[in-house]
């Protein structure tokens, strides 16, 4: 991005000798500076946390809102904007066909609309990236949509300031052999890791899940899981002490 700070960064149709969309580039960057978002697939279903910062500690934990079923890192009002025109689609797409829209079709509706604010002068692209999970038939599947508008299905994702760290632990799990019991811990785990209180303001957990025990519906981590899963994070992790034996030397 040599020729940052010149003229090819003010549009989108502007391409610079680099070959980047610096628009989107500095959407990319704007992530970095949000809470930490991670999704994972198990055999049995998704799970989804979010690191909700609190920018004082005068402010109501309830009034910091973050999606999880289709979970947002980034900028608020373009989350918002984005989840409002996934409502839509799957209302539309259900009034047509009489049933639940499917995860990749809300993806790569979503994702289309996402790119399209990519490729108009009048319009800057939106400011986050998305991770959506849900079912398809029996299968769970999970997806993210970055800022460009592409979308990839994954095992599991991570957006937002921790996700390189995040990404590391996730590729960790054994995801095919775990529960979203199990699921729910790790990713707590993985949320109070990358969590840097040095530098960061408080933050709140917020974990949720759509799977076989709930019935395939979206629904909110049970309190007691959630305690149990923050209680896990916390813990410091064991090291294997190594104790040494003193040497004896012989005495003369």
């Amino acid at each position: 991005m040599s020729s940052a700070g010149s003229i090819d960064d003010l549009s989108v149709r502007i391409f610079p000798p680099d070959g980047y969309v610096f628009q989107i580039e500095y959407d990319a960057e704007a992530l970095q500076n949000n809470g930490s978002v991670v999704g994972i697939k198990c055999k049995d279903g998704i799970v989804m946390g979010v690191e909700k910062l609190k920018a004082s500690k005068m402010m109501l934990s309830d009034s910091v809102h973050r999606r999880t079923v289709m979970a947002v890192a980034g900028l608020g009002a373009d989350g918002a904007r984005i989840f409002a025109r996934a409502k839509s689609e799957a209302a539309k797409y259900e009034n047509m066909f009489s049933e639940p829209i499917p995860v990749k079709e809300l993806v790569e509706r979503v994702a289309s609309y996402v790119h399209l604010y990519t490729l108009h002068w009048l319009c800057r692209p939106f400011g986050c990236g998305v991770i959506l999970g849900g079912y398809y038939g029996d299968e769970p599947e999970l997806y993210m949509i970055e800022p460009s508008g592409i979308s990839y299905r994954y095992y599991g994702a991570a957006i937002g300031k921790g996700k390189q760290a995040a990404k590391t632990h996730i590729e960790k799990l054994k995801l095919s052999d775990m529960t979203c019991r199990e699921g729910v811990l790790e990713v707590a785990k993985i949320i109070y890791k990358v969590h840097d209180e040095a530098k960061d303001k408080g933050f709140e957990l917020e974990l949720s899940w759509v799977c076989n025990e709930s019935e395939r519906i979206y629904q909110k981590i049970p309190d007691e899981l959630l305690e149990e899963a923050k209680s896990a994070a916390r813990l410091p992790s064991r090291k294997t002490l190594i104790t040494k034996r003193p040497v004896e030397l012989p005495f003369y």
